[in-house]
């Protein structure tokens, strides 16, 4: 797969520039102390649906759009995010759209997804079993399949890295959550397009460790799934497209336990009182992980999305 290159990109700024604005990034002081490095965080919580994934729906029924290859009706599979962003696009094109969740999935996102048109689907264990079942479903009904990792996804999510390797030439490093690996490989676009300097460092659940299993083994490694908290990064199976791209573009992966993930987001609220989800909170429990060697250094950091369930967030943040 060829990466998304900076004309690519700037391309697709304005396309989600008609959605909303660029997200903010901000240093914000009391993380920077805590890490003994500047910490710059980008607030992909500030996006229509809390969360990145929104840019890469965008581009994706974009492009469908500019090819005349617009369906009557799309399936896709997640825990939450990716469709939200899949259902805010397809209700802009008038697209009918389908998305298939876990059994026992966040009820929040679930409502979420509702509200924005999404005929809803609870089927399978994990996100894999759900994904499977959505495939089929989606080819049994003649509609079209949105997948979770695909080059029109990549250059919408590729604008935030974009806007913040932009706007903080002097980074050093990034950390960056890694699920199917969209935000991963993006990062890693925004890089070579802009000609950046900073070293990419990826993040996986210790619960669900197919990312950093399949770039040590050099192929897909199957992992299971065990997170209670980072439903994001809950992925059993790495996509073969995105571990291609990942392979020697990654600084290195840090593996981040919930109880890490848990007060990442305890730290993240108290200094800065934005509300992340797991997956929104990882890249900060990694960079805490590696605060030894980040001394004096200009970090950047995702917040990737907000979208928490109001009785989880309150159990973590009483878990002090």
């Amino acid at each position: 797969m060829n990466l998304p290159n900076l004309q690519d990109i700037e391309e697709s700024a304005q396309v989600v520039y008609r959605a909303f604005a660029a997200t903010p990034q901000y240093a914000w002081g009391q993380l920077g102390a805590q890490l003994g490095a500047t910490c710059w965080v980008k607030h992909e919580n500030h996006t229509p649906v809390g969360a990145f994934k929104i840019r890469g729906g965008l581009t994706y029924f974009d492009q469908l759009a500019r090819s005349a290859t617009l369906p009557k009706a799309v399936f896709s599979a997640t825990r939450g995010n990716h469709g939200q962003s899949i259902g805010w696009a397809a209700r802009a094109h008038g697209v009918a759209c389908t998305i298939v969740v876990p059994l026992g999935n966040s009820a929040e996102k679930n409502a979420a997804m509702r509200a924005l048109g999404v005929t809803l689907i609870e089927h399978g264990a994990d996100f894999q079993e759900s994904r499977e079942h959505a495939i089929d479903l989606a080819a049994e009904r003649g509609a079209h399949m949105v997948p979770s990792f695909h080059i029109n996804l990549l250059r919408g999510v590729a604008t935030y890295w974009w806007e913040l390797f932009k706007a903080v030439p002097d980074l050093d490093v990034v950390y960056v959550p890694i699920g199917q690996g969209s935000g991963a490989c993006s990062a890693i676009a925004a890089k070579l397009a802009l000609g950046h300097r900073a070293r990419i460092v990826g993040v996986v659940s210790a619960h669900a460790t197919t990312y950093a299993d399949s770039l040590a083994a050099g192929h897909v490694v199957e992992a299971p799934v065990t997170t209670l908290l980072a439903d994001g990064m809950a992925c059993r199976v790495a996509d073969p497209e995105a571990l291609a791209i990942l392979q020697g573009q990654i600084d290195h992966i840090v593996k981040v336990t919930d109880a890490e993930v848990a007060q990442a987001m305890r730290d993240i609220f108290a200094c800065t009182h934005n509300v992340a989800e797991g997956a929104g909170a990882a890249a900060y429990a990694a960079a805490w992980q590696e605060r030894a060697t980040l001394r004096g250094q200009s970090v950047g950091i995702s917040l990737s999305g907000g979208n928490v369930d109001s009785a989880m967030f309150a159990e973590v943040l009483q878990k002090q």
